[in-house]
């Protein structure tokens, strides 16, 4: 999400539209753009879907008014309208049989608007490359499009946006990054040895100030157009596909922009949660699981908004449940995407959230689903994900993964200070019981609402190696924040710090990271590439068991094996001395092998009894018989 928990109020203010905390809950001051004649949404649909039911959101001025009815279509069925609080909505609700075939629905509105619609029915796309999902064997390289690389300056100021400018000195407004500046760069992210591309949204976010960030959504069925089209992000998937990278869309179920044209013509009143007053989120999320819990603070949690110009969408309609769930099915079948990544997914209601994964996970049963569950402790971010608790409240999570938080924290805590505690680490670990497949966790080391990884730990070289050795090795589908690789660094106080430009994106960049990468940061670039192209070519490191030991005098071992006989020790000398250790202690999974070699740098380990691992090195060691 674009608002850290520690530093939401701080950065609320600098976001906001001016909206006081004593302001009741009202559109913004701005008016909707010019709509078309008639809008539907879905845009268009599919035959052949598992689900024959379609319910159609149709906005025209006065539309309410009037009556619907269906030409005659084999396979399809009209099966009633349902008027809304506002004049300008219907909903109409279709069945669309097993045997109805690809074309155009004639729907006729007849009463205080009269028009006809050709709605579009189009065949679904049988490409065995889409919607490939994610395995542990990828390694997914997350970026900010607008900060990542600029491909297409005509794009960079749209005549009609609210925010009509770019400007690369200011950490709030657009700096003209796009897709096709990320497209420019597949070579990049292959050479490192990324395997999927997951940007934060692309979705339009027309909002007047730090729409760059792209998590207030404004038209949930339009590609951003200072991104690029719907089409071109069609053809942005399919060209990563064709060059083996998966790609990842970065969704948001909870709220949408205060500027959406749904929030600014609401369709009915409860489409939004409202107070008296502008509410905001308790930000806590034990207040769901809670056996001693009040009601008050469940539902601040759930329905309170979470920022001032985030209404938090009421997913306990059943037209909004069905709105967004349609969307989802929408952005995957129309675009063949490899997973969601689910932001703020705590915040949705949890009754919707089994609806919404269930729903998903029919449709596509490939794709990758996994969600932010910022969350304190590992049996808290585990109720989140699949797990093996008895429902609580009615909620049972079905979704199969959650960005790995508690791993991140652990391995910051583990480097940041001298001597470091690793305990937190293995603990993050030993909590893996908790869930039904902790292997569809995604580990990662920092993201744009978090300080630099590089900064955390103080800028120290060799522990940054060691961060990077943990992150490859453990169980799970890593994550890479974009320019961890090059080293760039810096504290989220405020966020902008952590959304830097990527140096190099942009024509006339002095320095440029995808041509030349001198010092530290080429070392830095290729250990990650060394790391991750040799978990590529050796699925152990993905596919394989883990065993861990118990962190002794400041050195944390854990292995990677398999049943064919492959194993590799990962070793971490967490001490600013060098250490001596035991090797005889390993002897379950070391018995058998004579030596090992470090993959990254090519040196030998001769004895694998007694291992003198230099002061903060972690050595990843391919064991030889």
């Amino acid at each position: 999400m674009k608002l850290s928990h520690l530093l939401l109020a701080a950065s609320a203010a600098l976001l906001a539209l001016p909206v006081s905390a004593s302001v009741k809950l009202s559109p913004p001051t701005a008016t909707a753009k010019a709509a078309p004649a008639v809008r539907i949404d879905p845009t268009y649909w599919w035959v052949g879907m598992k689900n024959p039911k379609l319910q159609l959101l149709v906005n025209a001025p006065g539309i309410g008014g009037s009556t619907a009815t269906l030409a005659s279509y084999p396979g399809v069925t009209l099966e009633g309208v349902q008027k809304m609080e506002s004049p300008n909505y219907l909903v109409v609700n279709l069945n669309i049989g097993p045997d109805a075939k690809p074309g155009q629905l004639k729907l006729d509105f007849k009463g205080s608007k009269k028009l006809t619609y050709s709605y579009e029915l189009r065949a679904r796309n049988a490409d065995p490359q889409r919607t490939q999902g994610l395995t542990q064997a990828d390694f997914i390289y997350m970026l900010m499009p607008d900060r990542f690389a600029n491909g297409d300056p005509k794009n960079d100021v749209v005549k009609g946006t609210r925010a009509p400018r770019v400007a690369r000195d200011s950490m709030y407004a657009r700096h003209g990054g796009d897709l096709k500046g990320i497209q420019n760069h597949f070579a990049y992210f292959k050479q490192l040895g990324a395997t999927a591309i997951w940007p934060t949204p692309i979705i339009e976010n027309d909002m007047p100030k730090a729409s760059y960030h792209g998590y207030a959504v404004t038209d949930c069925y339009k590609i951003d157009p200072r991104y690029g089209t719907n089409a071109e992000y069609q053809q942005f998937v399919k060209a990563a596909h064709a060059d083996g990278l998966k790609v990842v869309q970065d969704i948001v179920l909870n709220h949408w922009g205060s500027y959406h044209h749904l929030f600014l013509d609401k369709p009915a009143a409860d489409w939004f949660h409202a107070f008296p007053k502008f509410t905001r989120s308790n930000y806590n999320a034990f207040a769901l699981n809670d056996p001693y819990g009040s009601k008050r603070d469940y539902t601040l949690f759930n329905d309170g908004w979470f920022d001032t110009t985030m209404p938090d969408v009421n997913q306990g309609n059943p037209l909004v449940a069905t709105y967004l769930i349609q969307n989802f099915l929408w952005w995957v079948e129309s675009t063949g995407i490899d997973g969601y990544r689910i932001d703020t997914y705590p915040y949705s209601e949890p009754k919707f959230l089994m609806q919404w994964g269930q729903a998903i996970q029919e449709e596509y049963p490939k794709l990758a689903l996994f969600g932010e569950a910022w969350e304190g402790t590992e049996a808290e971010q585990a109720f989140f994900a699949q797990n093996i608790f008895p429902p609580v409240n009615g909620f049972k999570s079905n979704l199969p993964g959650v960005l790995d938080f508690q791993i991140c924290f652990a391995v910051a805590d583990a480097l940041k200070t001298e001597n470091g505690d690793l305990s937190k680490l293995y603990h993050a670990l030993q909590g893996d019981w908790m869930y039904v497949d902790a292997t569809r966790n995604v580990p990662f080391l920092d993201n744009h609402d978090m300080s630099r990884f590089y900064s955390v730990i103080g800028e120290d070289f060799n522990k940054f190696k060691t961060g990077m050795a943990w992150l490859l090795t453990l169980r799970g589908t890593p994550q890479l924040y974009y320019g961890t690789e090059v080293l760039m660094k810096n504290f989220s106080n405020p966020d902008g710090k952590v959304r830097e430009d990527f140096p190099g994106g942009w024509a006339g960049d002095k320095t440029n990271y995808f041509v030349s990468r001198p010092g530290q940061a080429g070392e830095a670039f290729d250990y990650i590439s060394k790391l991750a192209n040799y978990r590529k070519a050796h699925p152990v490191l993905s596919s394989g068991k883990l065993m861990q030991f118990i962190p002794q005098d400041g050195v944390y071992t854990y292995f990677r094996y398999n049943d064919a006989g492959e194993c590799v020790m990962i070793i971490a000398n967490n001490t600013k001395d060098p250490k001596k250790v035991d090797g005889t202690r390993f002897a379950e999974r070391t018995d058998g092998f004579a030596s090992g070699v470090e993959v990254v740098s090519g040196a030998t380990v001769s004895d694998l009894k007694t291992l003198n691992v230099p002061a903060h090195t972690a050595w990843v060691l391919e064991l030889r018989k």
